[in-house]
């Protein structure tokens, strides 16, 4: 009984290199499969899978309020024209009896690689999950005759598959658009931060911790205009000492952090209230990145 099951299987795999032989048809064989989560990290998840002959696809997610997932199917030769792709899932050659099924009609543009976001990069997903190889159908662009076809082979996927799947339950809850401009309050003529501040504060450390691209960082502080002129100045100053040490620490180089004191020039409310006062007493957080 073994010996004919590893028969049948040395069969399907003779027969699925000689239908990978077809010219215009890119997948790779089950001995040449590899996926690989080429990044881990709290910011990005990246999922490659090489293409012989053609290039690359890879799955990626990045930090940010909602889950997200995209998919790229990079080329060596880029598009020369736009192109109707067809998208197909189709089974492996050692389970016959299943049917291929449609998936969805896409457009591959000029020059640039094949891009597919949202639910349909999901499905793609989905189906290499399920053992299935998802296949893109399109007409050549060098030769209109004939037909390209570039499919995502499932073998060797699970393993990494899970590492890619562990990576997007631990990305950040908010990408870097949603600290890289932070206003931060203090306490009435303290250098404490209010409690919804500090945690606006953590977020910003949590992510230059795991970023290496951090270029600069603009410390710029205001206070309220009850106080004297040179108190308020001192404050200003005493405050974005402190967010530069602490910005140091994180392993920011210095010159890489620049810090501005306004006191109490440049208020944005009426300082004749509460509310304009604790408006006004603010230190302003501004990232950029390469």
């Amino acid at each position: 009984m073994k010996k004919v099951l590893v028969s049948n299987l040395l069969i399907s795999l003779l027969s699925f290199q000689n239908i990978q032989a077809v010219e215009g048809r890119y997948v790779s064989s089950p001995l040449e499969s590899q996926w690989n989560v080429v990044t881990n990290t709290p910011l990005e998840c990246r999922l490659v899978h090489s293409i012989p002959n053609y290039g690359s696809a890879e799955f990626s997610s990045q930090a940010s309020k909602k889950i997200n997932l995209n998919f790229e199917l990079k080329m060596r030769k880029p598009t020369r024209q736009i192109s109707d792709v067809s998208l197909v899932s189709i089974p492996p050659y050692w389970r016959p009896g299943e049917a291929a099924e449609h998936i969805v009609n896409i457009k591959f543009f000029k020059q640039f690689d094949g891009y597919i976001g949202g639910e349909t990069a999901w499905r793609i997903l989905s189906e290499l999950e399920d053992g299935r190889f998802p296949t893109f159908i399109y007409k050549d662009w060098e030769s209109s005759n004939r037909s390209a076809e570039v499919a995502l082979s499932s073998v060797l996927f699970q393993k990494e598959y899970y590492l890619f799947n562990t990576c997007i339950a631990n990305l950040l809850p908010y990408s870097f658009e949603d600290i890289s401009f932070t206003i931060l309050h203090y306490n009435r003529n303290t250098l404490q931060l209010n409690e919804d501040s500090e945690k606006r504060l953590l977020r910003i450390e949590e992510y230059i911790r795991y970023s290496k691209d951090i270029d600069l960082v603009l410390i710029s502080a205001y206070t309220d205009g009850v106080d004297r002129k040179n108190e308020s100045q001192h404050l200003s100053e005493v405050r974005t000492k402190m967010l530069e040490e602490h910005f140091k620490s994180l392993g920011l180089p210095e010159d890489r952090i620049q810090a501005q004191t306004y006191g109490r020039r440049r208020p944005i409310a009426d300082n004749s209230s509460p509310l304009g006062k604790n408006q006004n007493r603010r230190v302003v957080i501004s990232l950029s990145k390469t």
